[in-house]
């Protein structure tokens, strides 16, 4: 298993090697997403000073974060097929400019409507994501797609990393008051994402052509139905009851800080970035040596254990004795978790198709992605309002139980079961 793994790094090096030289156009692409994904996490230092400012209680913040999700999750799939109808440049270029329109709004939002109006204007302008997917497929041959994919990670990594200190950051400067708490992160928001505007004016080229595009409407769709394939129902099952538990945990992490230590937006953002700065150091130096020592299937249970465990005591302490230094230490430890298990079980899953239905189930993971984005949230902000902490650390981590017993049932990839096949074939 070790030798294995040592194989399967190598190559994923090697490969990272040829595809820095091969796909340099890729480069804007990654800048305009950072940027995207960075104005969208500025917003979550602020926060518990929302709930002050406007009164609110954490399930009314909760619903603010959930809804941008709500409407990305019915307008994403309707990017992408503009894009497969009209070309992916011109439609990410309105996606982009519908984004920067909403930083503006969020700029100049004064009450907790037009916070929502912002964060509503950005979900309908949700195309950024699944366009740059399709950029990538377009571009990239099927060998190397995975690991461009995973660029994907990295980009909210950073972004993760970012956003949080730049947020605290610019809390210190309230241009236009206090009426006006978001005014300086808006704008500048929306001028980075003016940025990728002019990025993918100039450096971005049309990947999906007209003649490209009229081949595509003559070929048969493939369907992926999941009924008939139960290893891919079962992994994408247990990938649910994962990112539920990870989202809940990542959406309300500012909301719990607030309520939990009583930090202002300084203090908060401070916190959120040392458990971005954590997660970048484990995903940068931890993640190959432990992949290389343990193999792929003992460190994704490795790290599902350590997230069940981590939930449970974020609730606890949470509860029975809020101490920064612990907490911290307990945020440095999860982020080592998430990057044992999540990247691991997404690769997991494709596993279980052929390549031509990959597509289909890379949009099915989105998909939960994009519906634990909404309820997370939600029941996250609910249990902290209503109960407790110690029921939300338990509810994440019951979830997160879920997930690693679902790690030990033994599944065959796709492509064994297609040798399988082929011999059994030429046998008879």
């Amino acid at each position: 298993m070790k030798q294995k793994a040592n194989k399967l790094l190598k190559s994923k090096e090697n490969s990272a090697k040829r595809i820095k030289t091969k796909y340099p156009q890729l480069i804007a692409l990654w800048a305009g997403l950072f940027i995207d994904i960075l104005g969208f996490y500025i917003i979550f230092p602020y926060l518990p000073s929302l709930m002050e400012i406007y009164n609110a209680t954490p399930l009314v913040i909760g619903l603010l974060i959930a809804t941008n999700a709500v409407f990305t999750l019915f307008s994403a799939p309707i990017w992408g097929r503009l894009s497969d109808k009209f070309g992916r440049r011109p439609m990410l270029l309105i996606a982009e400019a519908g984004t920067c329109s909403a930083f503006l709004i969020l700029a100049f939002s004064n009450s907790l409507t037009l916070l929502f109006v912002a964060r509503i204007v950005d979900g309908i302008f949700g195309g950024n994501y699944p366009i740059t997917k399709a950029i990538i497929t377009d571009r990239v041959p099927p060998k190397d797609r995975g690991l461009q994919m995973t660029n994907v990670g990295v980009s909210h990594t950073l972004a993760g990393l970012v956003a949080p200190g730049l947020g605290g950051v610019l809390s210190l400067f309230l241009i236009f008051g206090p009426d006006y708490p978001l005014a300086l992160s808006g704008l500048v928001s929306a001028c980075l994402s003016f940025a990728t505007i002019i990025i993918t004016f100039f450096f971005i080229k049309e990947s999906w052509p007209k003649s490209r595009r009229e081949k595509a409407e003559k070929e048969v769709k493939v369907k992926l139905k999941l009924v008939k394939n139960k290893d891919a129902l079962y992994l994408l099952t247990q990938f649910a009851f994962h990112t539920f538990s990870f989202i809940m945990y990542v959406s309300t992490l500012a909301i719990f800080i607030g309520l939990i230590f009583g930090l202002d937006t300084l203090g908060v953002s401070l916190l959120l970035m040392i458990s971005g700065v954590s997660r970048a150091i484990v995903r940068f130096t931890l993640f190959k040596p432990t992949i290389r020592i343990l193999g792929e299937k003992k460190m994704k249970v490795l790290g599902l254990s350590i997230l069940v465990v981590v939930f449970i005591l974020v609730g606890l302490f949470g509860t029975f004795y809020p101490v920064t230094w612990i907490f911290i230490i307990l945020m440095v430890v999860a982020s080592y978790g998430v990057s044992c298990a999540r990247g691991l079980m997404m690769s997991k899953v494709t596993e279980t198709v052929s390549p031509k239905e990959m597509g289909k189930v890379n949009g099915y993971t989105t998909t939960l992605d994009s519906l634990a984005q909404i309820f997370g949230p939600l029941m996250g902000a609910f249990l902290l309002q209503e109960f407790d902490p110690y029921l939300f650390g338990l509810v994440m981590g019951i979830l997160a139980f879920v997930a690693l017993t679902m790690s030990f049932k033994k599944i065959i990839p796709y492509r064994e079961k297609a040798q399988f096949k082929e011999l059994d074939h030429s046998l008879q």
